[in-house]
């Protein structure tokens, strides 16, 4: 006989089935994660007794943990006690220390990259200046971290250096306060044509919103017919969610929900909205990015991209949409770990999926779920954000990252601002001393290896190690490398203008800081010559975002 039950039986009855499923299946994973404990704690046990040598347990475990968590994210980090300080120094949105940085060129150690209105500025350092001694403590045999950890300090202490000035030979010594110094994150912001305005963030640091504001409230005011914005958020890392948010906010709507953050714990989800009155909700904006434009810079360029406010223009962005949070694991141990994702408008995760030595990698669009922006264009998610105008990435050639990492630009630069006590003009400055440079650049003995070298360096040495090997093929690798050897020749010639670009900006850095470093470098950046092509083609832009 078939027995009729009640539908309020028949739910009471599926309730208690589900509370018993969800009960059992809390209850296996609690089982599953105290048996892999014990099995982890007797595994540590068996090595510390009975390994064949002694060995550290604080470094054994270390080893264990740093293996669990590198296999979740990159961005999911154990800090051990020894390393607490390193990590807050470098999650410090301001520099303490006396504003700036030193380079080992060889044995000897320079001052490099000093920042405006740091105590070292105003104590009369220069990039080119070397340093012999640290608070008495000679610099030789010292690594680049660990002699600028050495001025680090806290604020109000002294730092004594011993140095020589560039163009003396005396030694001097001088003492110099620690202080805190604002990294500048608009380091620039002018005019790139009559009327369309530019502004570089390099960070996402303290006041980044206001500071964006108040350069574009100047642009306003200098020229009140502007007939578009550049945002350049190429190589920007990113940092502070407020701020980007505050940055959305200027050129969008007041009460706009721009980015949601979805974890593991339904409860700590979030939901953020522009709080604030645009500034600007008309003006046509292109923003710049590339592969180095990470977190923050992705949530502005994505958000800006999803509601149809301005076209994203360069290469596809680094794609990291986590939120991290740091949490104390007693003995000053810490372990910084994801506990949600970021989603802008269009409901898609700028999170890359994949990895490759810690790095996200491409994976191709047909992989990418597809989204829609607020005028139904279609946008990815899956990797990062993908521009609306795709640009082909400006690649540095070998040959003047080697010149950069050998510090022969740096050289030289130090040597020509000897002869010259100042630059007037940052629009009209040209380098045009490029034989000299080549002449001090072979002096310096100058060598690099081309593409291609180590790998036929690497195969050379296989072929002669390998004596069942073709020992025949040595002679097609020698043809080969004769051969690049004569094209290396012509190097100075073949990438001249990249060269004097780098040159430029050195010097022009020794004169006007980081701002004339950054207004230099506008000069010979052809996408910001397609930026501005775009905001001066109506049409196009209009058809771009899909506005009437």
């Amino acid at each position: 006989m078939i027995r009729n039950f009640s539908k309020p039986l028949v739910v009471l009855f599926a309730i208690g089935l589900l509370s018993f499923s969800i009960y059992r299946v809390e209850n296996d994973k609690l089982f599953e994660i105290s048996k892999n404990i014990e099995l982890f704690i007797n595994v540590f046990k068996e090595l510390n007794n009975n390994y064949v040598d002694d060995l550290d347990p604080s470094e054994l475990m270390s080893v264990g943990i740093n293996a669990m968590v590198s296999s979740l994210d990159p961005f999911t980090n154990y800090i051990t006690e020894a390393q607490v300080e390193r990590y807050r120094l470098l999650d410090d949105a301001r520099y303490q220390g006396i504003g700036l940085k030193l380079v080992k060129i060889g044995e000897k150690v320079f001052i490099a990259d000093p920042l405006e209105g740091g105590t070292g500025h105003k104590a009369g350092l220069h990039a080119g200046d070397e340093v012999l001694r640290i608070n008495g403590e000679p610099v030789a045999g010292k690594t680049e971290e660990n002699l600028n950890n050495a001025i680090r300090g806290v604020v109000g202490t002294p730092v004594k250096l011993s140095l020589i000035k560039f163009g003396t030979a005396k030694p001097e010594e001088i003492s110099i306060e620690r202080g805190e110094v604002d990294i500048p994150n608009v380091p620039y912001s002018g005019f790139v044509s009559g009327d369309i305005g530019y502004i570089n963030l390099t960070v996402f640091t303290e006041n980044a919103s206001a500071n964006i504001k108040k350069a574009y409230k100047s642009l306003k005011k200098t020229n009140p017919e502007l007939k578009g914005l550049v945002l350049d958020l190429r190589y920007n890392g990113g940092g502070l969610l407020r701020e980007a948010l505050s940055i959305c906010n200027i050129f969008t709507p007041k009460g706009e929900e721009i980015v949601t953050t979805r974890g593991k714990i339904a409860e700590r989800d979030q939901s953020f909205k522009t709080i604030e009155t645009p500034e600007d909700l008309d003006i046509p904006i292109v923003v710049l990015v590339n592969k180095k434009s990470a977190s923050a810079s992705e949530i502005v360029s994505g958000v800006l991209q999803d509601l149809d406010r301005g076209v994203v223009m360069g290469q596809r962005t680094y794609g990291k949409g986590l939120v991290q949070n740091t949490f104390d694991l007693g003995y000053n141990n810490r372990i910084k770990l994801t506990t949600s994702k970021y989603y802008i408008p269009s409901g898609r995760c700028i999170q890359g999926v994949e990895y490759k030595n810690g790095e996200p990698i491409d994976i191709a669009d047909s992989r990418r779920s597809k989204f829609k922006t607020k005028n139904g264009r279609t946008v990815l998610d899956g990797g990062g954000v993908t521009p609306d105008v795709k640009l082909e990435a400006h690649e540095q050639a070998p040959f003047t990252k080697a010149l950069l990492d050998q510090h022969i630009i740096f050289e030289y630069a130090s040597q020509y601002v000897q002869q010259k006590d100042s630059v007037k003009n940052i629009d009209n400055f040209n380098f045009l001393e490029y034989d000299d440079f080549i002449k001090f650049a072979k002096a310096k003995s100058f060598t690099y290896k081309a593409s291609g070298e180590t790998d036929l360096a690497a195969l050379e040495n296989s072929i002669k190690t390998d004596k069942t090997a073709d020992q025949t093929l040595l002679n097609d690798i020698s043809g080969l490398k004769s051969k690049i050897e004569s094209r290396k020749v012509d190097d100075f010639t073949r990438f001249k203008d990249q060269v004097i670009d780098e040159i430029e900006k050195e010097i022009i850095s020794r004169y006007f800081y980081q701002e004339g470093k950054t207004k230099i470098s506008l000069k010979r950046d052809k996408e910001i010559v397609e930026a501005i092509n775009l905001i001066n083609d109506t049409a196009r832009y209009k058809k771009i975002l899909n506005l009437r």
